[in-house]
Formats: C-alpha cells, sequence, structure tokens
C-alpha cells in the first residue's frame, strides 16, 4: 500500500542556463535559515567544484534540503547547459515537481524547453517562478505568455497548463505572488512549494527499493549512492543487494544512511521511501542501478539519456615535451580514467579503436566533452585531442543524416550583418529575427551542429564580446554540402629549440602568433596562424648571427605584439582534422597529427595520386 509522507516534498529546480537557479537555492538556504548568524557563505554555495566557481555555471546536479514550518523540503539544483542534459534527464525521477525558472528579461529560451519537456514526459506539475524581476526593463506578462504558448506546443495536460506562479529575485532575495505585492522574503516561494508540491509517497512497509540517480566518492566511505526510496526503509547494518547494469548483483552492508541539511550531510539512524538519502558500503556503482531487497528483488530498469552528438579521439601525448609536465602519461591511465568517468557521467560513451592508445570520446556537445578535458588536465594527465566531429547516422533508405541545432543570438544590432553572413556561409537557416531591447536584436537559426564547431571564438570577435549564443540539440536531418571553418592556414615551427624574440620579430608580419620569446617548442608544433590560407614552415628559434662588423642596422629595437593566448575551447574550435590540441597540466599547445614535414608532405600528396 503506497502511503505519502506528508511531512516531505522533493522538486528540482530546473532552467536555461543562466536565469538564476543556484542563486535562487543560495535563497532559499539562507530564507530557511540553514547558515548560522554570521556565518561567511560563498556566493552560489552550490556550485561547489573549482570549474563550477571559474565558469559561474553549474555542471553536476546536486542535492540539499531544508525544512520550513516543520516540512522538509528536498530540493535539486540542476545544469542548464544542454551539454549537461543528462544530469537534468536522471534526477527528475527522484522528485514529485519542479520549479521551472525563466528569466523575466530573455523569457523562454531553446534549453527551457528542453528541460520542460523531460519534466512532462516524467508526468510532471511545473510551478513557474518568473525570476530576475528587479532588472530594468523586464516584461513579466509577456514572459507569461512564452511560457503558456512553449506548454501548448509541448503538449502539456490540462492538469499542466493549470499551473502556479510566483515572481521572485533570487539575488535580492524576495518573491511575490501577484506584481505589485510589498516584497518581504523568499518564503512565498517555499509556502507555494508546500501547498502545490505532491508529498512524497511511498511504502515504507514494502521490500526496498531505490534507484540510484547521481553517485559522490569519498575518499573515506568510498562510493554514495545517491537517490529517492521509492519502498521500504534502510538503517545501518542492514543487508541489501545491488543489482549492476552488467547484469551481475553485489549483496552489501549498509555503513552509513546519510541525509542532506543545507550544505552538509548528516548520518541517519534509519530513511524510510519517499526521502532522498545516500548510502556507503558497496564496492562499486554506477549511475542507474537499483538498490533493493535481498528476500524480495525488483531490478527498475536503466535511465532511459538520449544519445551523444559530438564525439573526438583521446590519444597518449607521443610528442617530444611527453612526460615532463603530467603524473599519468600512460594508455593504461587514460583508459581507467575514461572507464571511471563513465560510472557518473552517463551522457558520455568510450569505445576503444583500432589504433593502439586511441579512445573515441563521444559526448553532449564540445561543453560536455571541454570540461572532462579541464578535469583530467587538473588531476594530472596529459593526453592530446583531436577535432570535435559530429556523429553522422543513415536513415532507413541508406541517406546519411546529420545533427542540427537550434540556435537563438542577442546581439547589438550594429553587428547584424557580420554575423548573419557568416551562418549563412555556414548552411544557417534563419527562423525568426526580432528586436529582443533597445538596441539589441534576437536571431532564431536552425544550423548543422558541424557548422558550430569553431564559431564561438569568431562570434565573440564578430560581436566584439558583446553578443549571446545559445544551442540546442534539435534533430537529426540531411547532410548538407561540405562546410569550410577555418580560412587561414598555420605557421609550423620547423626544429626543436627554443623561442626568441629576434626569430619572432620577422614571423610577426606572416601572421598571429601563439608563442612569445623563450619557449620551449619542437618540429611539428603549430606557433601561429598563417595570414594566407596556407601553411607555412618556419623557424622561431633563429637566433641573430654575431659579427665584429658594425652596421647602423645592427641594434634596431625589435617590438613584439603579444602573442595569442590559448584556451582550451579556443584550441579545440580551431584545429583541423590533421592537427591535435596537446594538454598538460601546465600548457596547451597546437601540433601536427604527424609531426615530420617530410613525411606530412608524402601523406598530404598520398590523396592527390590516387585521385588521378
Amino acid at each position: 500500500m503506497t502511503t505519502t509522507q506528508t511531512n516531505i516534498r522533493n522538486v528540482a529546480i530546473i532552467a536555461h542556463v543562466d536565469h538564476g537557479k543556484t542563486t535562487l537555492v543560495d535563497g532559499l538556504l539562507k530564507q530557511a535559515g540553514t547558515f548560522r548568524t554570521g556565518e561567511v557563505v560563498a556566493e552560489r554555495a552550490m556550485d561547489s567544484n573549482d570549474l563550477e566557481r571559474e565558469r559561474g555555471i553549474t555542471i553536476l546536479s546536486k542535492c540539499t534540503a531544508v525544512t520550513w514550518k516543520g516540512t522538509r523540503i528536498n530540493i535539486v539544483d540542476t545544469p542548464g547547459h544542454a551539454d549537461f542534459g543528462g544530469e537534468v534527464e536522471r534526477v527528475l525521477g527522484m522528485v514529485d515537481s519542479v520549479l521551472l525558472l525563466v528569466d523575466a528579461y530573455e523569457g523562454a529560451m531553446p534549453q527551457t524547453r528542453f528541460v520542460t519537456q523531460k519534466a512532462f514526459e516524467m508526468g510532471l506539475k511545473p510551478i513557474v517562478v518568473v525570476n530576475k524581476i528587479d532588472r530594468p526593463g523586464v516584461d513579466p506578462h509577456q514572459v507569461m505568455d512564452q511560457v503558456f504558448e512553449l506548454f501548448v506546443s509541448l503538449g502539456a495536460t490540462d492538469e499542466q497548463l493549470d499551473f502556479p506562479v510566483i515572481y521572485a529575485s533570487g539575488r535580492q532575495g524576495y518573491a511575490i505572488r501577484e506584481l505589485g505585492e510589498e516584497p518581504k522574503d523568499l518564503g512565498p516561494i517555499l509556502d507555494l512549494i508546500i501547498e502545490k508540491v505532491p508529498a512524497a509517497s511511498g511504502d515504507p512497509d514494502a521490500p526496498l527499493l531505490m534507484q540510484v540517480a547521481t553517485l559522490d566518492y569519498d575518499d573515506y566511505l568510498g562510493y554514495m549512492a545517491i537517490g529517492r526510496m521509492r519502498a521500504g526503509r534502510a538503517k545501518v547494518g542492514d543487508r541489501v543487494l545491488l543489482a549492476h547494469r552488467d547484469g551481475k548483483k553485489e549483496e552489501f552492508r549498509v555503513q552509513k544512511v546519510l541525509g542532506f541539511q543545507g550544505l552538509k550531510r548528516f548520518e541517519l539512524a534509519e530513511a524510510a521511501a519517499g526521502n532522498i538519502v545516500a548510502f556507503t558500503g558497496m564496492q562499486e556503482l554506477n549511475v542507474g542501478e537499483t538498490i533493493t531487497s535481498i528476500t524480495e528483488p525488483t531490478i527498475l530498469p536503466l535511465l532511459k539519456i538520449d544519445a551523444p552528438t559530438i564525439t573526438m579521439n583521446f590519444r597518449v601525448n607521443d610528442g617530444p615535451f611527453a612526460g615532463k609536465e603530467g603524473k599519468y602519461v600512460t594508455s593504461r591511465n587514460l583508459a581507467e580514467r575514461l572507464h571511471r568517468e563513465l560510472k557518473s557521467n552517463v551522457a558520455l560513451r568510450v569505445e576503444d579503436t583500432a589504433d593502439a592508445g586511441v579512445f573515441r570520446v563521444s559526448g553532449r556537445g564540445e561543453l560536455h566533452l571541454t570540461v572532462l578535458i579541464e578535469t583530467m588536465r587538473r588531476e594530472g594527465y596529459e593526453l592530446c585531442v583531436s577535432q570535435p566531429q559530429v556523429i553522422l547516422k543513415a536513415d532507413e533508405n541508406g541517406k546519411t543524416l546529420e545533427p542540427y541545432e537550434d540556435a537563438v543570438i542577442d546581439l547589438d544590432e550594429a553587428y547584424v550583418g557580420a554575423v548573419v553572413a557568416e551562418l549563412n556561409r555556414r548552411l544557417g537557416i534563419m527562423s525568426e529575427m526580432r528586436p529582443s531591447a533597445p538596441g539589441r536584436t534576437r536571431l532564431e537559426y536552425r544550423i548543422p551542429a558541424r557548422g558550430l564547431i569553431g564559431y564561438r571564438s569568431q562570434f565573440m570577435t564578430d560581436t566584439r564580446g558583446t553578443g549571446v549564443l545559445y544551442t540546442q540539440f534539435a534533430e537529426y536531418g540531411p547532410q548538407g554540402p561540405d562546410i569550410r571553418t577555418r580560412q587561414n592556414g598555420t605557421l609550423i615551427s620547423s626544429e626543436d629549440g627554443v623561442s626568441n624574440a629576434y626569430g619572432l620579430f620577422y614571423l610577426q608580419e606572416r601572421g598571429q602568433l601563439f608563442i612569445g620569446p623563450s619557449i620551449k617548442n619542437y618540429s611539428g608544433m603549430i606557433v601561429g596562424i598563417h595570414a594566407r590560407d596556407n601553411d607555412l614552415v618556419v623557424n622561431p628559434n633563429k637566433v641573430k648571427k654575431l659579427t665584429n662588423i658594425r652596421t647602423t642596422a645592427a641594434d634596431e629595437k625589435l617590438v613584439l605584439a603579444p602573442p595569442r593566448q590559448l584556451t582550451l575551447e579556443y584550441a579545440l574550435e580551431f584545429i583541423n582534422d590533421d592537427e591535435l590540441v596537446e594538454v598538460t597540466p601546465q600548457s596547451i599547445r597546437l601540433r601536427k597529427a604527424i609531426l615530420d614535414h617530410n613525411v606530412r608532405k608524402r601523406f598530404e600528396k598520398k590523396p592527390a595520386e590516387i585521385d588521378d
């Protein structure tokens, strides 16, 4: 018999990127008195790892809980980027409702549609929070019309269309039921959650049943399985069954049962159906597996996650500087780390290739894979990665299909011409163009995913850093013609050595440099962008020949332009299919896949000979 736990509510916060989810969670934690008076709390406290703090985005979904008027509210903070959509999909099974945040300025955006669609597929009823109403120039009524149209287009039921609305400012820390009310605090949101979110259901007297929605690892406790208890009870010392995704079954003794409160975990004597908790004690663990009773086991189906759309090769660093900066450099290290990532990163795929030490890694987008590479780099791994490629499919007639994305662009009117021209060249099809604010224009495009590879950095240049570009996977469609993404060739170092100002001074008129003086480089390493469309082999290590003949030009002053700083995102967008990014804990370098110039020349000639 299913019973409801009247004092427990489970809710997830979903929204488009930068619409204020994590900031709102901060406000709710403060409102519920989670922090002591005078306790110093970091802004966006839920974004706990370094990468999240640096980028200002949420990458991993996280659980927290507050107690409000005697009711325990479990809150799950989710990422907003489409690349981390797998995190959103897997946690929606833990909750009974969602808070859908919509920016009062931007309105419904592509990721708003994606997360709302997933919530509707799970049968969840949303509570709409119109956030950032303190921003100048907002129109909450127009945003509500957009949200209603979005729900209708997604086929919402009458119940889902009868959604409660609340207006809030997460940063200022207030929420109001009706526009024009006196703002006080965020209490109305917590009251609305208790009032509208169904109480957590589950039979505490039935056999234990829980699906692992997310996992964590602790050096002392080992794996932690975090999820919602669908049925039954569990306490420390109980023997339970863990059904692995490969069909194996593992019996283990529960070492700890942990609950969430604010930013901390605390030990529970017993956990009952309806609550979101963490168990420890198992040897192995993957997301989506089932923890159940040994005597009456029930095994839940694995989570259904959308397939990846972008792939790239991760390979062992085989350059001249291999092993000098990193701690883990062998193919065994690389394979072990990638397969460990698969346990928690459900949207990732890793396959071995015919070449030794080369792994084909597929993910939801460039950002998804970039975050993995950056994480590995900080852990001490050295590796080389290839140009991102889209994953093609074939339809029932054997025609090749490629992924298409919906792009929403917000930019100043002055830069519309350059952006439209470039997107047209990349096979984009404009679906809408309208003013978004005084002096600003919003463009909507359907564009092949490969057309967006390498575009973000150019977009920021074209809009002088004032444009905003959001993309969201739309569908697979017919493959279009080839797109030439990079217009320029590269400057390639001809020999191993150390760069110096004299050599670089005469190279900078050939193009833009990636390195400054006194930088170690090697034959085949890319040291700059050529001004023309062909590759040029150059010597950045050339030193001035000493002579005893005095001339007027002997000591002319050498002024070097500052080199372009390489970031991981720019490097991945820049390279072509015959180039690699060498990633180490200290450096990011660009190089040719074949380092030797003579071998590379022969390799480039071969296809031409075959055509003849």
